[in-house]
């Protein structure tokens, strides 16, 4: 394979498409509204244009590694027959590729009076239990609403004995835990293993394993919320960063560069390190196809590096610095509207995002277009910041809105298709990535001190607000081809149960 391609090429155009209009909306934003300094401004540059190479080489990796590893281990897992095996292999899996995710030592910092190590630990178990219910929902059947009802009434009943404190940062911990690492081997597993089976359900079925997985981390943090002692957060905002010229805005980010070289190889690690182990002992791939998936991994592993100094030095700071200039005007609650349209664009700069795009039209064979998902997302997530800006000025406790948000999402689950819902609960924890921590978390974080606020309390939330709208918005897409199906007269009409119907949007 050439180092340059027709096929890198698309990626680099889907990576300019996903991030110039971010770079649009804070250069408009730095000339009129809200001003910032050079230095902060440079920074943001520098750190958009690793954004896009990253997400350029993270893209075309995960397409060549993460998508066909998790594919392959997840068919040969269930062609062993063997169901204890298959949900230990689940288990184990689940904790590896957690504890490998970068985002989860980002949560580990952010969580107050809680050891790192016990929070980690605890949240990789609880990620690995649930990607072992959510592999025997798909061997026995098990409708995901159902489920997902029961496990969300246990969240909030737990959640209100647990302290303040911990409740908004419990909520964001599960989406920032399915990240960049986690999404593209758990979705992949799961189409995987549902690719041996021939039912009409397996196509549904093969997704909502996000969705599961999402719910251990909340949990997790809950539970460890009732065992410790809730202190102060020691979470702080980045402070304006002064840079005198160019060379020292490389030695900026040259800094920070190792760090995450070395974060991203020992992430990278135990999920090579399965999969080899699994090659050896089970799969026997081909010296070609083993080849592939090694220039894969390369890609990916250059992409995240990439991406993520970009997002948490550049975009971290701009984003801080841009919600204190505006919160602390006159007209602050114009935050609000400027929050949704920066919602509404920087969601499609998710790395994960991509990845569950694409996969989703592929396995409704473009049924449902990535086009369509996309704009259901970037609504989801526009309305998600605009209610968290509105938490962030008000001070109204995250509650009033998960409460209300989750009880529509899952009584949408009883009257879309049903695959549907599996992708939106998917979308959840997909749509609420490194991005959202970088720049849409430091923006309210930025308001919240401008505003005096407490930032346990009103900034954090965020995560769990972008995690919680996609599935109302994706539903409702599914609603709206039940009416555009009934309108054209066509025999068959989209109801939960009816998997053979056809889905056109």
């Amino acid at each position: 394979m050439k180092f340059w391609s027709p096929k890198m090429q698309s990626k680099l155009s889907e990576a300019l498409s996903a991030v110039v209009p971010v770079i649009v909306i804070v250069l408009l934003l730095s000339f009129t509204v809200a001003p910032v300094s050079p230095s902060v401004l440079l920074s943001f540059l520098m750190g958009a244009v690793l954004v896009m190479i990253g997400m350029m080489f993270f893209t075309l990796g995960a397409e060549l590694s993460m998508t066909p590893m998790g594919e392959k281990v997840g068919a040969k897992m269930t062609q062993t027959k063997k169901v204890w095996f298959i949900l230990l292999l689940s288990f184990v899996l689940g904790v590896i590729i957690t504890i490998s995710e970068p985002d989860l030592q980002v949560l580990a910092e952010l969580v107050p009076s809680i050891p790192n190590h016990i929070l980690i630990l605890a949240v990789a178990i609880g990620v690995g239990l649930f990607l072992l219910i959510a592999i025997l929902r798909m061997l026995l059947g098990i409708a995901l609403p159902h489920l997902l009802v029961g496990l969300y009434v246990i969240v909030f009943i737990l959640a209100f004995f647990v302290p303040g404190n911990f409740r908004a940062i419990a909520f964001d911990s599960g989406g920032v835990t399915t990240g960049p690492m986690t999404v593209p081997f758990i979705m992949a597993l799961g189409i995987g293993i549902s690719a041996i089976r021939n039912d009409r359900h397996a196509a549904d079925d093969s997704f909502g394993l996000v969705a599961l997985c999402s719910v251990g981390p909340i949990l997790a943090v809950l539970i460890l919320g009732l065992i410790f002692t809730p202190g102060d957060s020691h979470t702080e905002l980045v402070h304006d960063v002064q840079i005198a010229d160019t060379v020292e805005l490389w030695k900026i980010f040259g800094r920070q560069l190792p760090a995450y070289i070395k974060e991203i190889a020992v992430s990278l690690l135990p999920i090579v390190l399965f999969f080899g182990l699994f090659q050896i002992f089970s799969l026997h791939l081909s010296g070609r196809s083993l080849g592939k998936i090694a220039i894969g991994l390369v890609y990916t592993y250059l992409g995240l590096v990439l991406f993520l100094t970009g997002a948490n030095v550049g975009f971290m700071p701009t984003g801080a610095y841009l919600g204190s200039v505006i919160a602390a005007q006159s007209w602050r609650y114009l935050l609000i509207p400027i929050g949704a349209v920066i919602g509404f664009f920087i969601v499609k700069a998710e790395p994960a995002v991509y990845v569950l795009n694409h996969q989703v039209e592929e396995i409704t064979d473009g049924a449902i277009s990535a086009k369509a998902m996309g704009t259901a997302l970037s609504l989801g997530v526009a309305a998600s910041v605009a209610l968290a800006m509105t938490r962030v000025l008000t001070g109204i406790s995250i509650m009033w809105f998960l409460l209300p948000g989750y009880a529509i999402a899952l009584g949408l689950s009883f009257v879309v298709p049903k695959i549907f819902t599996a992708i939106a609960f998917d979308s959840g924890g997909v749509a609420s990535g490194p991005m959202t921590a970088t720049f849409l978390l430091p923006l309210a974080q930025g308001a919240c001190v401008a505003v005096g606020g407490d930032l346990t309390k009103d900034a954090f939330g965020v995560v769990a607000m972008v995690a919680m709208t996609p599935l109302i918005t994706i539903q409702i897409l599914g609603v709206v081809s039940v009416i555009k199906n009934r309108r054209r007269g066509e025999g068959e009409i989209l109801l939960p149960d009816d998997d053979d119907a056809i889905i056109e949007l």
